[in-house]
């Protein structure tokens, strides 16, 4: 019996392998579950899985889409373990093959790294790439990132030379020159669904952790200690608190409800039997969250509305405001009913005006209003951009328009 019971666990682990992990070593590196959720009855489709560091861990989403005449189109591939094959195969056998793969954006290694291993699952594919692809440190070919190189082609700008423009149209946003490399991102439309699929461009904070993280809670009750040495059990109040936290540390890095300990007080502290209930986290990071920490995180995500990620406005698309507004100008003429992004929360209830007002903190006077996060949160990121400005890694930050 404890064979038998060693051998499943053998074939679950395969299930969920990915072996190319070392090539991103993120969490949760060679072990990735794999969450199918059917977006529109026989017509959209979500794949989750999880990425993250130091157990800060959010989703990661591909989209699937039925096609017209019969097939499937990939959005953002995700790590192909042999569970996400066989959920993708399931939808072949009743769909038709996979004839196109999407990687819409050109700075996103994380969803990089994905494509030459999912293509070559899919050998009568077609893949599409955003234009202006770059690596680091060496600026390779695509092929040799694993891309097949017979038959991957760049998006053209215009999407009605593609030969999936019947169904759907597309907006590239960039290249934006960021000193090492480009910002790209190609927010896609299905027009035969009404929905919208885009990277990272926009996102909606769940106030629950989804499904995905959930199904293993250590990080999420990792995060729901006050102190080091805490012990949290695992209730719902805790998994909730614990996700509530990461988004704040995901998206703001270190806002200003984050309290870090001076190494000299951690040390006096680890040898104060008085003072250990008041430590921050043992290790490289020492933290402690203020009481207040939940206000941060109720302004973040609001009423689940659409904001653009604090890192984007600070770090990207401030260094091209006008080009970022026409972009979400033409996006925002599509009629779309809902919102698929690659992280956070999904499917998100949203139309063209909501998605508009996210992109307002670029306006200097703006025509849909704006909704404004807390000052003091961006501070770390304010100081980082300063940083990488003066050292030539990112260019200087242009006027609002």
């Amino acid at each position: 019996m404890k064979a038998q019971k060693t051998l499943e666990q053998q074939v679950h682990f395969r299930d969920f392998s990915w072996s190319f992990w070392p090539a991103v070593p993120i969490y949760p590196y060679g072990k990735r579950r794999t969450l199918r959720n059917e977006v529109v009855k026989d017509a959209v489709w979500t794949f989750d899985q999880l990425q993250g560091i130091f157990y800060v861990v959010v989703p990661i989403r591909m989209t699937v889409v039925k096609l017209e005449g019969g097939g499937l189109l990939i959005y953002a591939p995700v790590a192909p373990t042999p569970e996400c094959i066989r959920l993708v195969k399931d939808l072949v056998a009743r769909h038709g093959d996979v004839k196109y793969i999407i990687l819409p954006t050109a700075s996103g290694l994380e969803h990089k790294v994905f494509v030459g291993p999912f293509a070559r699952q899919f050998p009568q594919a077609q893949v599409f790439v955003a234009p202006a692809q770059w690596s680091f440190p060496l600026n390779l070919p695509l092929s040799w990132l694993g891309f097949p190189k017979e038959r991957t082609k760049v998006l053209p700008k215009d999407s009605t030379n593609t030969p999936f423009a019947h169904q759907f149209d597309y907006e590239i946003l960039g290249p934006l020159k960021l000193g090492l490399g480009n910002f790209t991102e190609v927010a896609l439309f299905d027009k035969r669904s009404g929905t919208l699929m885009v990277t990272d461009s926009v996102v909606s904070v769940p106030d629950e952790p989804p499904a995905i993280v959930q199904i293993d809670p250590y990080p999420l009750l990792f995060h729901a200690r006050d102190r080091a040495s805490d012990i949290v059990g695992n209730t719902w109040t805790n998994r909730r608190k614990g996700w509530q936290r990461i988004c704040l540390f995901a998206l703001y890095f270190q806002p200003s409800v984050l309290e870090i300990l001076p190494w000299d007080r951690v040390f006096r502290n680890a040898f104060r039997a008085s003072d250990r209930s008041k430590q921050g986290y043992f290790g490289l990071f020492p933290f402690r969250w203020k009481q207040d920490w939940h206000k941060s995180f109720e302004a973040l995500r609001g009423d689940g509305r659409l904001l653009v990620a604090p890192i984007l406005q600070k770090l990207i698309l401030n260094r091209a405001p006008r080009e970022t507004i026409d972009w979400a100008d033409r996006v925002a003429s599509w009629n779309f009913k809902r919102i698929v992004p690659c992280h956070f929360d999904s499917p998100i209830e949203a139309d063209s005006r909501q998605f508009r007002q996210a992109f307002a903190f670029l306006e200097k006077k703006p025509a849909l209003g704006e909704y404004y996060l807390p000052k003091e949160d961006f501070e770390l990121l304010e100081g980082l951009e300063k940083k990488l400005n003066w050292v030539g890694i990112v260019p200087p930050s242009k006027e609002k328009v």
